[in-house]
């Protein structure tokens, strides 16, 4: 990642620069599990780089280089401020799933940055969840090294140690991949055979054979991140697994399950109304499930409800993304705590809140309790609608009611001034 190497072509023209974005986007999504941090660091790297004085650029000799280091430095900082944010995660943070890449056909969108990424070993669900587990200075060196062959000379640069430290920090990284238990590659027919008949027999709500075809010590995790349901701790067990996805079928009606591709190997995915709402992988030990990953998270099924656009365009039929699938509530997806949505939308009707208040009736005079004067009644904010502003209004911290100013309310528009016009026209009734 030395920028001054004279070993690569050099070049600076935009079209060079413009070029490296796919390379850089593959080596942040595997620093970071998150597409949506990888585009970030990715642009703030070309943020950088274009900020630089004219002088400045044209003295680097490899700016690909210089930009593979900028933006495993920002990754590097970016996974020190995130361990600190998923501690505060709801439930278990899982990396950010990758829908199958475009075969380039009609639907096919080469400007998302979904289709940029190389899908092989080095994004397998299981492979990110252990690099979860290493520390931000490991990931930083194991996988520079070992998915992209940089050298250790380059990698010290961007971490500020020496190469013998960058050196047992990737040698640690491998001792916890190790650790983790890995079984080998199969084949992608018999991955797919075992993912099918998982389908099925969840569509049947059969539990025998979802035992069946699960390792008695499998582990299914889930993250909703508060903003979908889904188990806040792992569920463990063959039986308990089977029994929580019939009773999960059970309670989700309409949910269709499809076979697809999930970062470059066999899932499911489950829609509802043509909307993705989850997205599964797993992970296979001796011809049985091991480990189930279930994401339900809005913002990190972006991708996915861009991919069922573009295969809903290629058929000249279209749906609109969910809220959180088109760019919304990005903090979720980078681990901060958000709100969840308004589930229960406010009711509409013509009706008047209080048939007291009809439109064209005066204002009832307004009442404060015994020994309290009206200076103390003061307004607690509302909204406005077509039959006017509706308030609530405390009458000296007692108590709260709501009623309906007039359409024409009196000069200066003040509530003592409201209220005075208000008992004046009770008196005359």
């Amino acid at each position: 990642m030395d920028a001054r190497r004279g070993g690569e072509a050099a070049g600076g023209g935009a079209g060079d620069v413009a070029g490296e974005r796919g390379r850089l986007l593959n080596v942040a999504y595997r620093l970071l599990g998150s597409l949506v941090e990888a585009e970030d660091a990715v642009q703030e790297a070309y943020t950088r780089w274009y900020g630089l004085a004219p002088a400045r650029r044209a003295a680097v000799v490899v700016p690909g280089a210089w930009l593979t280091t900028v933006t495993a430095r920002i990754c590097l900082a970016v996974l020190g401020s995130a361990r600190a944010r998923r501690e505060r995660y709801v439930g278990t943070w899982l990396p950010e799933p990758l829908p199958g890449a475009p075969d380039g056909g009609p639907g096919a969108a080469p400007e998302d940055p979904a289709a940029r990424i190389v899908r092989d070993e080095s994004v397998a669900m299981a492979f990110l969840v252990v690099l979860e587990a290493m520390t931000p200075a490991e990931r930083v060196a194991f996988v520079p090294h070992d998915v992209f062959r940089y050298p250790f000379a380059d990698i010290a640069d961007v971490l500020g140690r020496s190469t013998a430290a960058c050196r047992r920090l990737a040698s640690s990284g491998r001792r916890r991949i190790g650790a983790a238990g890995g079984t080998g590659p199969v084949p992608l027919a018999e991955r797919a055979a075992i993912v099918r008949q998982v389908k099925e027999a969840w569509e049947s709500r059969d539990i025998p054979a979802l035992v069946g075809l699960l390792d008695p010590a499998a582990v299914m995790t889930a993250d909703g991140g508060g903003l979908a349901g889904a188990a806040l701790r792992p569920v463990e067990g063959a039986a308990a697994i089977a029994r929580y996805m019939v009773a999960l079928a059970d309670r989700a009606p309409g949910l269709v399950l499809r076979l697809g591709e999930v970062n470059g190997l066999p899932g499911l995915v489950a829609s509802r109304d043509g909307v993705v709402r989850t997205v599964a992988a797993f992970a296979l030990r001796a011809g049985r499930v091991d480990r189930i990953w279930v994401i339900r998270t809005p913002e990190k099924l972006g991708p996915w409800a861009r991919e069922a656009a573009a295969q809903g365009a290629a058929r000249g039929t279209s749906r609109r993304a969910p809220r959180a699938a088109r760019g919304h509530g990005v903090r979720a997806a980078r681990g901060h705590p958000v709100r969840a949505a308004r589930s229960i939308p406010r009711a509409r009707s013509s009706r008047p809140l209080f048939p007291a208040f009809a439109p064209g009736r005066p204002l009832a005079p307004a009442r404060s309790p015994p020994g309290l004067p009206h200076r103390h009644a003061r307004c607690r904010g509302g909204r406005s609608g077509a039959r006017g502003a509706v308030r609530n209004v405390r009458i000296g911290g007692a108590r709260m009611f709501r009623w309906k100013m007039p359409e024409l309310p009196p000069a200066g528009g003040t509530l003592r001034n409201l209220m005075t016009a208000s008992r004046t026209s009770g008196r005359g009734r």
